[in-house]
């Protein structure tokens, strides 16, 4: 648990009085005072994946892109094809370096034909944004728009019956990856279908100052469902289930979209995009390697940097591992040598100088019924 001196110095989220009083265990995560868990992670995972719970997201950063050539600037930073976004749409993305690897992964939000809204991640917005500032040679105005937005998650498939009663919007009429914006207890909000667990559910950016009061109204409202409050310890479980990728574990400026398994938002066809001459290379010679699942078939847990070995071969390393509560398993992550990432074959993963038995296994490993 951070030290209070250590926790003064942090960054906080505009909920940070809400999880100390709800007695959550905090931690430095990237420079910011972050909730881990509150009751415990495996019931906040649980309650997810069966009912509903509210994270608070708000370390996330903002950035958004206006003016003419909007379009072409968010175009040319992303491999995905942003034309083939329409007003009110969202995208699963990257922000590329030239040699393909990742400056991050990000969500970009088409508000209009000359406004573009990118969500980061925590740790990476000044980075992101002073990227986005060196490559902008167009007529585009780009906001690092961080301190303008508090942001809520609300998970599972009992989320749309909580926050139906909190908004007039038409929950059931977003598409998945598609937003609306409309209020939430009367203030104004982006109502986004996304979000981090592999279950239904809303992220809902609003003012800061409106944090609070819409965490308490939601924990209210989905009280009858069972919500619980849920940290990042839940956060990272129900993604690393779902096998969606972490910044600074299965991506970094070391990976590339195709050895994370990230090939599909890649459209080489679009047209120039930063990092496109480089993945055309690394698509033409064959990758060396990939990212692959694996269940724990010994005893024991490949935790992030662990090495994964075939015999005396050290074929590449754990990028995350944890028990996975919903699907009752040991797993994990891993980038491996590309002719040892057949689902079926047998690995060791080394775990404090020990050998423990492994599967490379399909992914993702839990996937919710449509």
């Amino acid at each position: 648990m951070a030290s209070a001196t250590a926790a003064a110095s942090l960054q906080k989220t505009p909920l940070n009085a809400v999880h100390r009083a709800l007695g959550a265990r905090m931690v430095d995560f990237g420079g910011w005072d972050m909730p881990v868990e509150y009751g415990g992670v495996i019931d906040e995972h649980l309650a997810v994946r069966k009912a509903v719970g509210l994270f608070d997201v708000s370390h996330m950063g903002e950035i958004e892109v206006r003016g003419r050539q909007a379009f072409d600037l968010v175009d040319h930073l992303t491999p995905n094809a942003v034309s083939r976004l329409q007003d009110g749409q969202a995208q699963y993305s990257a922000l590329l370096y030239p040699n393909g690897t990742f400056v991050d992964d990000i969500l970009v939000h088409r508000m209009g034909p000359e406004h573009y809204f990118l969500c980061v991640n925590a740790s990476n917005q000044r980075k992101d944004f002073e990227w986005i500032e060196s490559q902008n040679s167009f007529d585009a105005e780009v906001e690092f728009a961080s301190d303008k937005y508090a942001q809520l998650a609300v998970q599972g498939p009992r989320a749309i019956e909580t926050l139906s009663k909190l908004t007039a919007t038409d929950l059931g009429a977003i598409g998945y990856y598609w937003f609306e914006r409309g209020e939430v207890l009367g203030t104004p909000a982006i109502i986004a279908r996304t979000g981090y667990t592999s279950e239904d559910g809303f992220e809902i950016y609003i003012a800061p100052e409106e944090g609070a009061r819409l965490w308490t109204a939601i924990m209210e409202a989905g009280e009858e469902f069972g919500i619980k409050p849920c940290g990042l310890g839940a956060r990272n479980t129900l993604r690393l289930e779902a096998a969606m990728s972490l910044y600074g574990h299965e991506i970094d400026d070391t990976i590339t979209p195709y050895e994370a398994r990230l090939g599909w938002i890649v459209k080489p066809n679009k047209g120039d995009f930063v990092g496109r001459d480089a993945l055309a290379q690394q698509k033409e010679e064959g990758l060396t390697r990939r990212l692959a699942g694996l269940e724990m078939t010994g005893r024991g847990i490949g935790r992030d940097g662990y090495r994964v070995f075939d015999g005396s071969d050290d074929i590449g390393w754990v990028t995350s591992g944890s028990p996975g509560p919903y699907v009752g398993k040991n797993i994990a992550l891993a980038i491996l040598s590309i002719d040892k990432g057949a689902p079926g074959t047998e690995v060791e993963v080394e775990i404090r100088g020990r050998r423990v038995e492994a599967r490379v296994t399909p992914m993702p490993f839990y996937s919710r019924k449509k």
